[in-house]
């Protein structure tokens, strides 16, 4: 268990440093590409499908980190009010099921991506498009990882708790 959570807490650190450094080139390419247009009249040909692209870069990261957290997107009004047992076998059926549709979701963006490199379109500076996008089946196993290791906490939790209550 404490090697998934290790697994999970690294992942979450290089998470973090992505989803700041993607975050700030968006806003400095962002900010440089209004005032080049507002005062120079031109900017970059790049600079909008770059943006575009990290928006989704920068979405799955946040998506990834929230995970690890468990506050992704869940509604828990009803848990507040479960026991503690059933609380931990509700989360751990709701973190697989979350895995089990990022697996599919991961498995159709991997095949899109292969769609996308034998186009052999270009996103910028002859950077190919797949390249681009390639967060896409990435960023769904990195949450795939996050709901795995958030159900194998519960389910720990849930052995910890029988084991404890027998003894």
């Amino acid at each position: 268990m404490k090697f998934f959570r290790g697994l999970s807490r690294a992942l979450v650190r290089v998470e973090t440093v992505l989803l700041v450094l993607f975050l700030g080139v968006m806003v400095v390419l962002a900010f440089a590409q209004v005032v080049m247009r507002n005062i120079f009249q031109t900017g970059f040909l790049w600079g909008d499908p770059l943006v575009r692209h990290l928006v989704l870069w920068v979405g799955f990261m946040g998506a990834a980190i929230a995970a690890s957290d468990e506050r992704h997107i869940s509604i828990d009004a009803i848990n507040k009010f479960l026991p503690i047992r059933t609380r931990h076998i509700v989360k751990t059926f709701t973190n697989l099921f979350a895995a089990v549709i990022c697996y599919f979701l991961a498995s159709a963006a991997w095949v899109f991506i292969q769609y996308e490199r034998a186009a052999g379109g270009e996103l910028v500076l002859s950077i190919p498009t797949w390249i681009g996008l390639s967060i896409l089946p990435a960023g769904y196993l990195l949450l795939l990882i996050h709901f795995i290791v958030n159900a194998a906490e519960h389910f720990g939790s849930l052995l910890t708790k029988t084991a404890s209550e027998k003894a």
